[in-house]
């Protein structure tokens, strides 16, 4: 069946306590609304919608889903309710809170706290605007947190799935949270047929792309080296599925030399290894080089600037150690 536009929840209903304010976001897995809850606080209610599932029309609250879907909604519709209560377990700086779910409309709803900010997409899309790039510091620093809160996210037996700059929050202060766990799948519920991930070209890794491969923690990894690269460069790396017929990478990796710093440019290379045995295995080994310090800059031709100066002291040092044993022997 395929994706439908479907109707968001008229603004000012009241379900379950909360209050929609309006329609924030969509995509083809779920509809995001901004909302009060009864003290007027502000909060994020995440809707599962697939939209190749179900369609609901304006002025209805339930969707319609086709007899031959149900099947597949309700799976679906059982890993949104057991990834909510994943999340509602997970207290991290960096992942997004999940603070109540509840059924209605033949559905369920992800509550989440609501922050002030913009996402990384939005940041990178302004410094390209201004013509400038994101900093090697910067990248450092978002990143490491964002690995902070994956592992906090791994450690729920949760994968992400769909990380890009898209999904990673910056809040006002400038610390990252992630976002939309829409494509999170339970590692544990093996024994459940297997939804098609939903995945975003350039940041999903091939595996993603071939229903019978093994998911894991390295799927993620793929998506964490190509977000970084979307840092790097403003744009997406080649799609992993074109990267198989043809890889055009290693144009792209030789551009960021002096860019950025050797490490850095290894571990973007590493993290988007077609083989998920050569990239790195843990989100432990890829804070590890993130934390490394940063050397300060050595501007081009300075090492053989000071080797100069050095070699002239030693000449001075040696006419001087000359001038000094002429007088003692007169």
């Amino acid at each position: 069946m395929a994706a439908q536009n479907n109707a968001p929840l008229p603004d000012g209903l009241e379900i379950a306590g909360y209050r929609i304010v309006k329609k924030i976001a969509s995509g083809g897995f779920s509809i995001v609304y901004l909302a009060y809850d009864a003290e007027g606080g502000a909060v994020a209610i995440k809707e599962y919608l697939p939209s190749s599932l179900a369609l609901r029309q304006p002025g209805e609250l339930a969707p319609a889903i086709a007899k031959a879907n149900l099947p597949v909604f309700r799976i679906g519709l059982k890993c949104f309710f057991e990834e909510g209560r994943a999340l509602a377990r997970i207290s991290h700086p960096n992942v997004v809170r999940v603070l109540n779910f509840f059924r209605a409309n033949e559905t369920v709803y992800m509550v989440m706290a609501y922050e002030s900010g913009h996402s990384l997409q939005e940041h990178i899309q302004a410094q390209r605007a201004r013509g400038g790039k994101l900093g090697e510091a910067f990248i450092r620093r978002i990143f490491l947190q964002v690995l902070k809160g994956l592992r906090e996210v791994h450690a729920s037996k949760l994968l992400h799935l769909d990380l890009k700059p898209a999904n990673i929050y910056l809040r006002t202060d400038g610390t990252p949270m992630l976002l939309d766990f829409g494509a999170a799948r339970q590692t544990v519920n093996n024994d459940l047929p297997m939804l098609t991930p939903m995945y975003t070209p350039g940041f999903a890794p091939p595996e993603l792309y071939v229903k019978t491969e093994q998911l894991g923690p390295w799927t993620d990894v793929y998506s964490i080296g190509a977000a970084m690269f979307a840092c790097m460069v403003g744009s997406p790396p080649q799609p992993a599925d074109q990267r198989r017929k043809e890889d055009k990478m290693a144009g792209h990796f030789a551009k960021l030399d002096g860019m950025y710093t050797p490490e850095l440019v290894a571990l973007v290379r590493r993290a988007l290894e077609i083989d998920p045995l050569a990239r790195p295995q843990s989100l432990f080994e890829m804070q590890k080089v993130l934390q490394t310090p940063l050397a300060a800059p050595v501007e081009p031709g300075a090492l053989e600037k000071l080797g100069g100066q050095f070699r002239g002291l030693l000449g001075r040092f040696g006419r001087k150690k000359g001038e000094a044993q002429t007088t003692l022997q007169s």
